[in-house]
């Protein structure tokens, strides 16, 4: 259960922990001394690196929460929820051999762009540089994959209590044309959804050909006879 200034309740009904944020993963040599710095300081018992490329700090005391939260300062930015969680990023062109798109550019932008945005339910987003998905692409809610002709797009994966793999919607787009997929999705999703509503289930429940009729089929930029 989430403590009101983010910090979550943690199995012994005692202590807390708290998420950093590190969009895409990143972090600078600055950022992670501090981390480091914080951990002695209020003595962390656990520090771990998150699936969502992340760090949490496990096992704080209510009474040190307020301050720990003012030390790590961006590294602790308050998410509102439900919200984007995190934009998982591979490396893509900036240094992988096998990267044909540039992930990290377009990982960033979406995190800049959604980041702090409401949603029916939590978002996590994945992308990918290349076919080889590191960036988990077909169990997030929204995932884009590089191609060599363009960008993919996934909509409604998962990889929660009920698993799902995602959609694909579309396949070597444009990146601006990505984007405004990716941006599509989300307001018909924002709109149509139920509270507490996940994109996979969301998809389940109105079913392919509906977000086909109401909305797909308007995308210039979308070929019907390639959707299925």
């Amino acid at each position: 259960m989430p403590h009101h200034t983010g910090a979550i309740l943690q199995r012994d009904g005692k202590t807390f922990a708290v998420v950093t944020r590190v969009p895409g993963g990143f972090i600078t040599p600055e950022a992670l001394e501090n981390l480091a710095a914080v951990g002695r300081n209020y003595k962390v018992p656990m520090m771990k690196l998150t699936s969502g490329q992340r760090f949490m700090l496990i096992g704080i005391p209510e009474k040190d929460l307020a301050a720990l939260y003012r030390d790590l300062g961006p590294l602790a930015e308050k998410e509102t929820a439900p919200c984007v969680k995190y934009v998982q990023i591979c490396l893509g062109t900036d240094v992988c051999t096998y990267g044909v798109q540039d992930s990290t550019g377009l990982g960033l932008e979406l995190e800049k762009k959604y980041h702090q945005e409401e949603f029916p339910a939590k978002i996590k987003f994945g992308v990918s540089g290349c076919l080889r998905c590191c960036g988990e692409n077909y169990t997030r809610d929204v995932g884009l994959i590089g191609t060599t002709k363009g960008w993919s797009v996934v909509f409604g994966g998962n990889s929660g209590r009920r698993p799902a793999i995602g959609t694909l919607i579309a396949e070597n787009l444009s990146r601006s044309d990505a984007l405004d997929l990716v941006d599509r999705l989300l307001d018909y999703y924002r709109e149509h959804a139920q509270p507490k509503e996940r994109t996979a289930r969301f998809l389940e429940r109105i079913g392919f050909e509906r977000l086909k009729s109401d909305l797909l089929t308007l995308l210039p930029y979308i070929r019907l006879s390639e959707v299925r």
